[in-house]
Formats: structure tokens, C-alpha cells, sequence
């Protein structure tokens, strides 16, 4: 019998958001693949676990997984984690998932803390449907064309973004979407988090004076979007 691959959602900051549940597999598992071992290491001894890690990021994805599926068609259990949030969204994992699904390995989700349903849940948006974009084209055409595909849809748009093309990107979305209101989510969790609700115009304005440290996530109300929304700095 093939061991189980957990998918396990770690903090995005906070480390009081992990579940006992997370914790309990993390120490029980046989295995740990880490985004970053360096980083996850200190979050294991926070915890004081002492799992064997290894690594398993978009660089040795390919390499990794061979192996990975090899301990787990022994019956080793391994867990999938990422640096921060659940493993597999628009984070590094989806070809060792692919391929323990076709290797008929049982895949279990810990589901726990993610950056898109903190956001989500608080940037004062309608939920009630929305698409979730992930990172954005790094290229400025590239990117454009990517939010012209999206400009005709009639529902909140939720995105990351990166924080050396955050002013960019807010721009790009200006450019192709008009001034559409959105919100601006920053350092979920942690001491500093910050909402701010705006239109893109202000925060595009806001990224050039301040340019981020950090990952963010977009919010991005539809054009037919009446509900109002109060603006924050």
C-alpha cells in the first residue's frame, strides 16, 4: 500500500494560524518537501519537529517528484509544504501532485491559512463569485494582454503580486480596466496588515511614493459593481 501525500497550508505570518491538525501531520509524516527548507526549518522548531526535510521548489520540481513518488509508492507519507499558505496555488507543488494523482497515491489536504481567502474575506468586495488570477506575466505586453482577456468579466478579479512590479501591475490595471475600485491587501497577519480600499488610480499613486517589501493580493471590483466602499490609507 502507497503512503499519503499531505497537502499542508502553513502561516502566511502569523504563526499562531496553524491547525493542530497541521502540526500533528507535520511531526507524524515521514517526510517534509519544503518550497524552502531554510524557512520552513524555523517553523518547525518554533514548533520543536523534527520531520526530515527536503527540498522542492520550481528549480528541482521535475528531479524531486521521481523521487518523492518513489518514497510514497514504498508507503512513506510525505507532507507538501510551501513558505506561506496552502501548497499548489499559484506556489510550487502542482507536478508532484499531478503525478501522485496518476500514480493512484492518496493525496489529503490540511487545509488551513491562504493569502486569497484572508483577502477575500476582509478587502470589502463582493464574493459571492469571483476569479482568481494568480501572478500576473512578468512582461509588460504579455501582462496587458493577460487583463484584456479579463476585462470583460462581470465579477470581483483577485490577484498576487509581485512586489518589484506591484506599481506596474496596479497600472497596467488601470490602463486596461479604467478606474475600477479594488483593494489593496498587505502583510496579512502580521503586525503591520494593512487594507487599503481605494480606487486604482489612488493606488497606483500609493505603489510610486511606497514602493511595497512584500507579496501583495489584488482586489479588483467588477465595472458593474455598485456597492460602495469606503477608502483607507
Amino acid at each position: 500500500m502507497s503512503g499519503i501525500l499531505y497537502i499542508v497550508a502553513t502561516p502566511i505570518g502569523n504563526l499562531e494560524d496553524i491547525t493542530a491538525r497541521a502540526l500533528r501531520i507535520l511531526r507524524e509524516v515521514d517526510l517534509i518537501a519544503a518550497e524552502d527548507t531554510r524557512h520552513t526549518r524555523k517553523l518547525l522548531s518554533h514548533f520543536d519537529i523534527h520531520t526530515p526535510l527536503t527540498s522542492f521548489f520550481k528549480g528541482n520540481e521535475r528531479e524531486k517528484t521521481a523521487s518523492i513518488i518513489a518514497a510514497l509508492l514504498e508507503g512513506r507519507s510525505v507532507a507538501l509544504v510551501s513558505d506561506a499558505g496552502t501548497p499548489c496555488i499559484s506556489d510550487p507543488g502542482y507536478p508532484l501532485l499531478a503525478a501522485a494523482v496518476q500514480s493512484c497515491v492518496n493525496v489529503v489536504p490540511i487545509p488551513g491559512p491562504s493569502a486569497l481567502a484572508a483577502a477575500l474575506s476582509a478587502a470589502g468586495l463582493p464574493t459571492d463569485r469571483f476569479t482568481f488570477v494568480g501572478f500576473l506575466p512578468d512582461k509588460p505586453g504579455k501582462r496587458r494582454r493577460a487583463l484584456e482577456e479579463l476585462k470583460a468579466l462581470s465579477h470581483t478579479l483577485a490577484f498576487y503580486v509581485s512586489p518589484w512590479k506591484g506599481a506596474a501591475t496596479v497600472e497596467d490595471c488601470l490602463t486596461v480596466f479604467g478606474n475600477r475600485r479594488a483593494c489593496l491587501c498587505r502583510e496579512l497577519t502580521k503586525i503591520h496588515e494593512e487594507f487599503v480600499r481605494d480606487d486604482l488610480e489612488a493606488l497606483a499613486a500609493l505603489l510610486r511614493e511606497r514602493p511595497p517589501k512584500g507579496e501583495m493580493t489584488l482586489i479588483i471590483a467588477a465595472e458593474t459593481s455598485q456597492i460602495p466602499i469606503s477608502k483607507s490609507k
